[in-house]
């Protein structure tokens, strides 16, 4: 299957000044399509109804569907945030599943984040695989007039090192959490992984923020098959209306062609103005 692309849609999809598990993050779809009523189609119906059942009393679940013989089988799991209660996740899961045919009609293979939950699903056999590629990340400034002064922003600095550091040196599991004085960390890797796996993966994402996000007072950073996530007091990635949204090579072109395919749409709605307004002079 193709490399995903990304689709930039977070912004006008989590606009609720409070975090909500059904608020999107991003999602992306595969360039290849299939077609409607195939036998891969199939497969895919019998992959959703599983996800959608399995939601009802797990947080992680993944499964291969080759209902229709001689054509690619369909592999797709999702996964709940480590603190959503299960009935809170089946609604986040079904979410998920619920927005597909929007956001990626009728890609071979999608994921979908929203911040309870992540879904995929795909032609080709990425259960169990490592993927440390990043996906999104995003860092957070305070708030204007909230600035830090050069004491105060080498303690925020001290405190978020030490958070994101308690995450790495966690063995609690694929869900971990980290804390020192006023900043939080979150961390959690896809339930496919292995131990070691999913300690690369956060070491992966947790040095991508150190990287990127330098004195921010939060930051995320969703990887292939882990995220990261930081936040200060009075500062959340999670609903922000002053962050900065840093994309890869892969969102970088989505929004090209998203800004192409508007600036075409408008050049030809301006040329049908001019046009009927010409028609209408000369009558």
């Amino acid at each position: 299957m193709s490399e995903l692309l990304l689709l930039l849609l977070f912004s006008s999809m989590a606009s609720s000044s409070a975090s909500s598990d059904d608020d999107f993050v991003y999602a992306g779809c595969s360039q290849p399509k299939y077609d409607a009523a195939s036998p891969y189609q199939s497969n895919l119906d019998a992959l959703f109804a599983s996800l959608a059942n399995s939601a009802a009393f797990s947080s992680y679940a993944n499964f291969t569907s080759a209902a229709a013989r001689g054509t690619p089988a369909a592999y797709g799991l999702f996964q709940c945030r480590g603190d959503v209660a299960v009935s809170e996740c089946a609604a986040c899961v079904h979410s998920c599943l619920s927005q597909l045919s929007a956001l990626c009609p009728s890609a071979a293979g999608a994921s979908v984040q929203l911040r309870g939950c992540y879904l995929r699903y795909g032609n080709d056999s990425f259960l169990g695989k490592p993927d440390t590629s990043v996906l999104y990340k995003k860092c957070v400034s305070p708030s204007a007039g909230g600035g830090h002064g050069d004491d105060e922003s080498v303690m925020q600095l001290s405190m978020r090192d030490a958070a994101l550091a308690a995450l790495q040196t966690s063995r609690g599991g694929s869900y971990r959490v980290g804390a020192a004085g006023e900043v939080k960390a979150v961390a959690q890797c896809v339930g496919d992984q292995s131990a070691n796996q999913c300690d690369e993966c956060t070491a992966a994402a947790v040095a991508r923020l150190r990287e990127v996000c330098g004195l921010a007072g939060a930051g995320d950073a969703y990887l292939g098959k882990c995220y990261v996530s930081y936040s200060s007091d009075g500062v959340d990635a999670s609903h922000d209306d002053h962050g900065e949204f840093i994309c890869d090579e892969a969102g970088k072109t989505a929004a090209i062609i998203i800004g192409l395919i508007a600036g075409i749409a408008l050049i030809l709605l301006f040329l049908s103005f001019v046009r009927k307004a010409g028609n209408q002079g000369s009558k």
